[in-house]
């Protein structure tokens, strides 16, 4: 029963939608946040040496803040930071899908805990894409919402 809640097309949209508000809304507050991912979905450019990644695990905690936080924006459906890792402070863009965050957390307490599975190769479908561009209107129509686009 609950696969076939969580599995669900329009949930699984709703979650994503969700997620990316909450995001959305700490940014606008300059609210420092921690996420739970799915380390195996996250991509970094450049790739992070072998020392550094072979120490993550499946669900990895990021906290946003300072320069991270600073850096953070959400594009194409990811949350995007900067971060630097390891003794060295190597420098990584670090790229999460959004439905690869598992939870979003202030002060040690989980605010959203998301069940949505990410599937890394979705097919969109005609009705996706109008849904997609018609929420893109309606975040741009909102002027206040202007500093969250990556100039």
């Amino acid at each position: 029963m609950l696969e076939s809640v969580i599995t669900d097309e329009k949930f699984v949209s709703m979650m994503k939608k969700h997620i990316e508000d909450v995001i959305i809304h700490f940014f606008s507050k300059e609210q420092n946040f921690g996420i739970l991912c799915k380390i195996e979905d996250v991509s970094f450019e450049p790739e992070l040496p072998r020392e550094i990644s072979r120490e993550f695990r499946p669900l990895t905690l990021f906290f946003l803040a300072g320069y991270t936080f600073d850096t953070a924006h959400i594009s194409n459906d990811s949350l995007i930071f900067e971060a630097g890792f390891g003794s060295e402070n190597f420098g990584s863009v670090v790229i999460v899908p959004l439905l690869s965050i598992m939870q979003v957390i202030v002060d040690e307490t989980p605010v959203l805990i998301n069940l949505a599975p990410h599937k890394k190769e979705r097919q969109s479908s005609k009705a996706d894409e109008r849904g997609v561009e018609n929420s893109m209107n309606s975040f741009l129509s909102n002027p206040e919402n202007s500093k969250f686009l990556k100039k």
